[in-house]
């Protein structure tokens, strides 16, 4: 019994004990949590606090930096104004001086107008004065003459219609030799037509004329009793006769075409007549020159009306006719002149300019070779002088100094007759020595492409004013063909002389045949 309670006691104080271990141990577990806790806490509050200073330190430098930029923005901003400020006080400034320099004006403009108006009062009063004192003066002048102003007047108009009657008198006679020439022309007309004439195909000689005769005892009877005749007919026209051994013909001999032709229509004249003697032959001869002024303002007029140019002086359609009698290196100038002026009107027509004055400075460029015979200077220098004395335009004079290059052409006209009597005279056959040397052109502008590596042939087309140039399609490629012909423009600019311009075309060609079975 005693030991079942001993045993119970000391199991109730195992269980106190363990029970009391147990407390004491949660005690001192939740004595090292609370610490621990409280180590977290503060260590926590310390980090709270460091980040908490960074973030401050941070957010002041932010601040500080905003600041200094805001700052320099006001600065600047400041400064605009200032700026801005300034210029607005210098414009008002500006603004007030103009404003004061307009009314200085004004003021000054109203001390004219007043002074204006008491000069046009001052001179409205002079001018009453002074048609008092010519109301008076004509009455005066009336007076002394003895009869009144109306009666003056009647004079005068009696004395203008006195002067008009004369130039409609000179007038009405111009008209009436005009209208003299045409029934002249038309009358000559109407007997080619009647007598059914026929046209000859005539020959331009340089320095000789042959006259055929009716039979070998008209020499004899030209050359007259101990060479009288021949003698008469030499001095009064000028020309030379050489009578040779010739059957039936003889020649004139003379550098100017006009006599020459005159003589050869004296002699005509005279062979026709039969008699022949020096009276006679000073007689035919005189009215042979009469009638060869006629033939020669025909010219200029048949010109004038293919050319469809109006309104110019009789004495320089005159000298345009004379131009049929002039030559250069074989051509005939008349003809000449008229296709410069066909050239220049097309051309003028094609650029918008004024076909009838471009034809009109063609046709006259070359007016002064139909004096230059008779008058010393050169051609240009003469047909300057005779375009300025029969008032022909600026565009004309200038055509006419410049068409040799003698002078820049001022006008585009001008420079058109340059190019027209260029093509006009290096034309095939238009001179003597022109159809040799537009052989040998053409022949040298082929060479310059023939030369050219890879060039199969070359052809020369219209007058030397286009080159055709055939290459090799298997040697040669487009972008080749490009270059070929800047190098055959280069070449010709530099080694050959011609007028105008030169079109050069380059052909490549590839040809594909296949043969189907």
């Amino acid at each position: 019994m005693n030991d079942i309670a001993f045993s119970i006691l000391l199991v109730l104080i195992g269980l106190f004990v363990g029970i009391l271990i147990t407390f004491l141990i949660n005690y001192i577990r939740e004595v090292s949590a609370s610490k621990k806790a409280e180590m977290i806490i503060k260590n926590a509050k310390n980090e709270a606090a460091k980040i908490k200073r960074d973030h401050l330190l941070e957010a002041k430098e932010e601040a500080y930096k905003i600041k200094s930029e805001v700052d320099q923005e006001i600065k600047e901003k400041k400064a605009e104004l200032k700026e801005a400020e300034e210029r607005l006080i210098t414009r008002e400034n500006n603004i007030d001086r103009r404003d004061q320099t307009l009314q200085n004006r004004e003021q000054m403009l109203e001390e004219r107008e007043n002074s204006l108006i008491e000069k046009q009062k001052e001179v409205q009063m002079e001018q009453m004065e002074i048609e008092k004192l010519k109301k008076k003066q004509i009455e005066e002048l009336e007076k002394i003459a003895s009869f009144s102003k109306i009666e003056a007047k009647e004079m005068l108009m009696a004395k203008v219609e006195e002067m008009m009657n004369l130039e409609i008198t000179a007038y009405i006679k111009e008209r009436e030799e005009e209208a003299k020439l045409v029934a002249d022309r038309q009358a000559k007309d109407l007997l080619v037509e009647t007598m059914q004439r026929y046209a000859n195909d005539v020959a331009n000689e340089q320095t000789v004329t042959v006259v055929n005769l009716p039979n070998d005892e008209m020499k004899g009877r030209i050359i007259g009793r101990e060479g009288r005749n021949i003698r008469t007919i030499e001095a009064v026209t000028g020309v030379d006769l050489i009578i040779d051994d010739t059957p039936e013909a003889f020649v004139l001999s003379s550098f100017d075409p006009y006599r020459r032709e005159i003589a050869r229509l004296t002699i005509e004249a005279l062979i026709k007549d039969g008699r022949i003697h020096p009276a006679r032959i000073e007689e035919v001869y005189d009215k042979t020159c009469k009638d060869m002024q006629v033939k020669v303002r025909e010219y200029g007029e048949e010109a004038l009306f293919e050319l469809g140019i109006t309104k110019i002086n009789p004495e320089l359609v005159e000298m345009i006719g004379k131009l049929n009698f002039r030559y250069s290196y074989g051509q005939n100038a008349l003809k000449h002149a008229i296709e410069v002026a066909h050239l220049t009107g097309m051309m003028a027509a094609e650029l918008g300019e004024n076909v009838g004055l471009a034809k009109r400075a063609g046709l006259l460029h070359d007016i002064g070779k139909a004096i230059d015979h008779e008058v010393e200077g050169s051609h240009v220098e003469l047909g300057i002088t005779l375009a300025q004395k029969y008032k022909e335009s600026d565009v004309v004079i200038d055509a006419i100094a410049s068409h040799h290059g003698d002078e820049e052409p001022k006008t585009l006209i001008a420079e058109l007759v340059q190019i027209a009597d260029t093509l006009s005279a290096s034309r095939p056959g238009a001179r003597n020595d022109s159809l040799e040397n537009y052989i040998k052109r053409l022949q040298e502008l082929e060479n310059v492409a023939n030369d050219i590596e890879g060039v199969e042939k070359a052809y020369a087309m219209q007058a030397g004013r286009e080159l055709r140039v055939i290459v090799k399609p298997d040697e040669i490629d487009d972008l080749t063909s490009h270059k070929i012909a800047r190098d055959i423009k280069t070449k010709i600019e530099n080694e050959m002389q011609y007028p105008g311009t030169i079109k050069i075309t380059v052909i490549r060609e590839t040809r594909v045949t296949e043969e189907a079975k």
